[in-house]
């Protein structure tokens, strides 16, 4: 894959951050992406808290980070990309009742080189606020509404805001 560059999409075509099942090596990266991105990068959501949930992760707004990688769509695969990933993620549209996510746009944070490309930060990766390559706009799945407020009520929060699975290594891999 190419290097992002977060000035490629054409407008109206923002990138994507995603933080737990579609990370490079996680079970729905290749069931979903492969073949439908032209760049994948390190990259950290700000004001973000990440929460384990049902075999995949939950971010909601908070005083935290969430580690994980910018996608951006190959050409002419935007909107199958997006239709792909509204279906995995349970996203019906803004506010719907029966969301298990919200679609919003947030500014990611791209670190510098250090990482970049491989989904997780590698160490000595730049800390909050410390020079890196910038920030983008991009697509980000938030957990909806009514399971924020559980999560927040008896969720368990991710420290660090790095999810893996939690399956071990060579075992099967499940979504």
């Amino acid at each position: 894959m190419s290097t992002l560059d977060p000035a490629s999409p054409p407008t109206g075509e923002l990138p994507f951050f995603v933080y737990g099942t579609l990370l490079p090596g996680e079970p729905n990266h290749d069931l979903f992406l492969r073949g439908r991105t032209s760049g994948e990068r390190a990259a950290v959501l700000h004001r973000a808290l990440l929460y384990d949930g049902p075999g995949y992760p939950y971010a909601i707004d908070g005083h935290g980070r969430v580690h994980g990688t910018l996608l951006i769509a190959a050409p002419g695969v935007y909107e199958e990309l997006l239709g792909l990933l509204d279906h995995l993620e349970e996203y019906l549209g803004p506010g719907h009742p029966r969301n298990l996510y919200e679609r919003v746009v947030r500014e990611i944070e791209l670190p510098g080189e250090e990482g970049a490309g491989k989904g997780q930060p590698e160490e000595g990766t730049p800390e909050e606020g410390a020079p890196g390559a910038g920030t983008v706009r991009a697509w980000v799945y938030l957990a909806a509404a009514a399971v924020t407020r559980s999560l927040r009520t008896g969720g368990s929060v991710i420290d660090g805001g790095r999810w893996v699975t939690r399956r071990p290594p060579g075992g099967p891999r499940t979504p």
